[in-house]
């Protein structure tokens, strides 16, 4: 069953989304459904504002107006969902809601994907995919919270810093 379970996005009023979240936790503990609607989540970002005071770190959601909901799609838990007051209904056609692909997935970081590093700084290394395929470099710098590394390569004589993801390098 949990090859079944994907993402969903619920559209509720603006400003209802953590009364909706919380709702729809309280409904699924309810009815013990937690094997069908396992994760309710809103994007957040964090983000620096300027103020009078100085700089201030606020969390803003990134899609107001929508909670995601990783759940299989049946009939019992469209209308657990569709019936939290709040919710106005599914993204997509008509009365049929449109799962998020993997690649919106990550796009939208709701997902921790775990990446195993098998280099370190100072390693050498191949690139394996982009416009630099097949090149050899050295391993600059390593940032794991972003999936980010950079790679020295040497181009034309000279010594070139490149940020790549973290998959499209590999130890040689």
């Amino acid at each position: 069953m949990a090859d079944e379970l994907k993402w969903y996005v619920a559209h509720t009023y603006s400003g209802y989304e953590n009364t909706v979240a919380a709702s729809i936790e309280r409904a699924v503990e309810n009815r013990n459904m937690h094997d069908l609607i396992t994760e309710v989540s809103i994007p957040l970002e964090t983000v620096t504002e300027i103020t009078e005071n100085g700089p201030k770190t606020v969390e803003r959601k990134v899609f107001p107006g929508y909670v995601l909901v990783k759940m299989v799609m049946t009939d019992d838990t469209w209308h657990l969902v569709r019936n939290i007051r709040g919710v106005t209904g599914f993204v997509g056609a008509a009365n049929k809601a449109i799962p998020l692909t993997d690649e919106e997935i990550a796009a939208l970081g709701v997902e921790k994907r775990e990446v195993v590093v098998s280099y370190q700084v100072g390693d050498s290394v191949k690139i394996t995919d982009g416009a630099l395929e097949s090149f050899i470099g050295t391993v600059e710098e390593l940032d794991t919270e972003r999936g980010k590394v950079r790679v020295v390569v040497s181009m034309f004589g000279r010594e070139t810093p490149v940020e790549l993801e973290l998959d499209q390098v590999e130890p040689i």
